[in-house]
């Protein structure tokens, strides 16, 4: 079958609120952007000039509207995305600390993107995409954990590139043992993955990139990112590693630039065959690193995930004129 998409992302679709000001009597005002991992994804790699597709569930609510019109609005296909009657569309509130860190709550018990079932995926679409994308919050609860987890498994058997971000919230999770043994079959499937620090020593038991990367590597991915904040992506593929520096800009709010690195990275990587990136060198990987760290870096200066997403233009200015951060 002809590729239509170059990246599908099957998981959560969402509305974070996030502060925006206080009233004049000093009540905390909240924003409503669109959220939810797997989106920011696919809306980085759409505005860089990816065609992608989503697959998921919202609420057949206002915020449900909202969000496929978001969707519709950036030309990520939403053919594939439900609107579930009894189930409200998931919601959660941010909070951003003074160095704009972000913690969360969440509103999900249910909440529509959990209920999505197997039967329902769109399995015609994931036949014809490059990469599927997808990441461990849809896998916290079920009828979500069994179709994302099938879903991947389909692609993979259709020879597509899997892509997975295990994006950890405890706050979801009825215990991190739990969390780690899902988190570890969304891996198990994965050719692409990123973690953070923290997700890192937790799938491997150590915190030392070196010796965590290459436990991981075990599991089955060719491509390990570790983002690292300010201080760049450390990255193993096969026997190279490295750690590529970030840019240094004023950053005001962090949501949603692991997400922005990611989508600006599989941009880079969509049309490529899995044997010509493992077969990357590591000239090759690092400038898409640098691609993808100046994307996260920009979405950083401003608020919000989605609304925060810069071009490929603003990527290339700021990797010819913003001087990396020495950490």
């Amino acid at each position: 079958m002809k590729r239509m998409y170059d990246i599908t992302a099957i998981g959560e679709l969402l509305i974070d609120f996030t502060p925006a000001g206080q009233t004049e009597r000093g009540d905390m005002l909240f924003a409503r952007i669109p959220g939810g991992a797997p989106a920011n994804v696919l809306a980085a790699a759409t505005k860089l000039g990816n065609r992608t597709a989503f697959l998921g569930k919202v609420g057949k609510d206002a915020f449900g509207s909202f969000l496929r019109a978001t969707l519709d609005g950036l030309g990520i296909s939403t053919e594939g995305l439900l609107a579930d009657e009894q189930v409200h569309t998931t919601l959660a509130f941010v909070q951003l600390d003074e160095h704009g860190d972000r913690s969360f709550s969440f509103y999900r018990k249910p909440g529509a993107d959990v209920m999505l079932d197997f039967s329902e995926v769109r399995r015609d679409i994931v036949e014809q995409s490059s990469i599927l994308h997808f990441g461990a919050v849809s896998l916290t609860d079920e009828p979500s954990r069994t179709a994302t987890l099938k879903t991947a498994e389909y692609a993979k058997s259709l020879g597509k590139i899997i892509s997975y971000d295990p994006n950890f919230r405890p706050p979801l999770w009825d215990s991190v043992e739990n969390a780690k043994e899902q988190m570890l079959r969304g891996l198990a499937l994965a050719d692409i993955v990123k973690v953070s620090e923290e997700e890192l020593e937790l799938l491997s038991g150590t915190a030392d990139l070196e010796k965590g990367s290459s436990i991981l590597a075990e599991k089955g991915p060719s491509l390990i990112l570790v983002s690292l904040g300010a201080k760049g992506a450390f990255y193993r593929l096969g026997g190279i590693t490295g750690c590529q520096p970030t840019f240094d800009v004023k950053t005001i709010d962090t949501n949603g630039a692991g997400d922005s690195f990611f989508g600006a990275v599989l941009h880079r990587l969509a049309g490529k065959p899995l044997d010509a990136i493992r077969s990357m060198a590591r000239g090759e990987l690092e400038d898409i690193l640098s691609y993808g760290n100046a994307a996260g870096s920009l979405t950083t200066t401003r608020k919000g995930s989605i609304p925060a997403l810069p071009t490929e233009a603003e990527i290339e200015e700021c990797r010819r004129t913003v001087p990396l951060l020495q950490k």
